[in-house]
């Protein structure tokens, strides 16, 4: 297993809009509470140290791969 450190942050993003707010998208939510008409805060919510196994299991939760971060699915470094 890796020795390497990855790192989990979660940010919270609430609106607040006259409408529902539905997009799933960064750019959306940037421009609403920039230029739209909505009101919004960030909260950064903490970041937490991951070892390989964790963060290769997370970026498979996420839909991505871990060869990302050049780690196998068990969260071993993977051969470049």
């Amino acid at each position: 297993m890796t020795k390497r450190k990855f790192y989990k942050t979660i940010i919270q993003v609430e609106i607040l809009s006259e409408e529902p707010f539905t997009s799933n998208s960064l750019e959306d939510v940037a421009y609403e509470i920039k230029d739209g008409h909505s009101s919004g805060v960030i909260n950064n919510r903490g970041s937490q140290v991951l070892n390989g196994k964790q963060t290769a299991k997370a970026l498979l939760k996420q839909g991505s791969d871990p060869e990302f971060f050049c780690l196998d699915k068990n969260g071993n470094d993977s051969e470049v």
